[in-house]
Parts: structure tokens; sequence; C-alpha cells
């Protein structure tokens, strides 16, 4: 995942971010993809699909080219309120829950621990939170220049979906964002996330453990935000 001026350089982050999990993948662009893009997309190897709002001329000529590769045309859906709940079905019944709506942004978020990020940190913070919004719980995604550069998704262990992201990262790690979709449990996934290099965290808050794991982050000297709000993508 990955955002950028112009479409060709958002997929090359996007694709960089995770080139062997990107293989026969599906792509989502949310914007129309031109000659440039598609030209961006084919150096990417093996792929299923490509969904975007529309395709110029150009660019649907140079992807068919792809055998096998699928053009959907998706026009965006323009912005609407979210459902109150969210209704799953359960062996026996139905599953009744809060839909994620999001409802705070980075002007209330809680800085407890670290200097103010800079503008372009806060970017990352809030592409990082916004992710993680997207990602099966426990979600950990690590972000840097507005890519997704690690994520660790789906795990029963919070900590094991840090050493997941952070493994993921590698080097990028360094210098990059982390977000949290849940509070932590424990100060054991900060605590790697420091040892990698991350420079802040974004994570809800709201655990027994809060001070020794904001302490962690006080200690490094890096930054850490509470949402007050957590995601979950069950």
């Amino acid at each position: 995942v990955a955002s950028a001026g112009r479409l060709p350089e958002a997929f090359r982050k996007a694709h960089a971010g995770d080139p062997i999990s990107a293989f026969g993948g599906i792509v989502g662009l949310n914007r129309p993809v031109d000659g440039a893009a598609a030209r961006a997309i084919l150096k990417a190897g093996f792929l299923e699909c490509v969904a975007a709002p529309r395709f110029t001329s150009e660019g649907a000529r140079l992807l068919k080219v792809k055998k096998n590769l699928r053009l959907v045309e998706m026009p965006l859906i323009p912005p609407y309120r979210a459902s109150d709940y969210q209704i799953k079905p359960v062996s026996g019944g139905l599953l009744v829950q809060e839909s994620d709506r999001f409802r705070k942004g980075p002007a209330v978020w809680k800085r407890a621990a670290g200097p103010k990020p800079t503008a372009a940190r806060q970017r990352d913070l809030l592409f990082a939170w916004t992710v993680a919004r997207f990602v099966r719980s426990n979600a950990i995604v690590v972000v840097k220049g507005e890519q997704a550069v690690g994520i660790g998704g789906g795990q029963t262990s919070r900590v094991d979906a840090v050493r997941i992201a952070l493994k993921q990262a590698g080097k990028k790690a360094r210098g990059a964002v982390l977000a949290s979709d849940g509070f932590f449990p424990k100060p054991d996934g900060p605590a790697a996330a420091v040892r990698a290099g991350i420079r802040a965290i974004v994570q809800p808050g709201g655990s027994v453990q809060d001070p020794a794991v904001v302490a962690v982050a006080r200690r490094a000297g890096i930054t850490m935000l509470l949402t007050g709000e957590r995601h979950f993508q069950h």
C-alpha cells in the first residue's frame, strides 16, 4: 500500500513494499490508468487483476498484452455514512458489533511520549493508522514515506504481529512509524519496535499496562500517540 503524487510512483512504492506477496496478486488503484501507469504495472511480473476507476485507451492497450490479466473498471464510490453496526453470521446465530467508523483524527490524538511529530511524520502516522483499519487483527503496519514497508496481520499475539511487520520492513524500519490497531498489552511490542529503529508509534491505548508501554517510548525518546479508539477487522 502506498501513496504518491503520480500513479506510477505510487504503484512502484506499493509493489516494493512486499514484492514477494504481490506475485499473482490484485492491484487496486484510485486514479485512471494511463500509459505510464500501465508500463509500471507491466514491470511487476505476474498479476491476476488490475482494478481502477478507468483505463485510458493506451493504458488498456498495453495491459491487454498480458495474457489472462483481468482489467476491471470500478468507479470511485463517493463518501458515504457507514452503518452503525456490522452483522456477521456465526454458528447458531448472528454477531452484531459497532462499525469501525474511524471517528477521530490526529487533531485529537494524545501525545503520550516523545517530540511532536513533523508534518511528514504525521502524514505517515495517519497513513499507517488508516491502513491498519483494513488489516486483519491483530494488525501492525510499518510506514515510511507513505509506503507500507511492513504489515503483520491476523496474529493471535500482538508482539508476533510486530515481529512479522518489522521483519518484512527490514532496514526500512529505521526512521519509520508503526501503527497498532489495538492497545499493546505488554511493553514487548514497542520495545521490539524501538530496537528496529521505529521513531513514532500510534496506538489506541487503554491497557492496564499503558504506563509501562509509554515508558518504553519515553526512555527511547520516540513519539507515541494514543488515538482513544481502536480498529477491528475480524
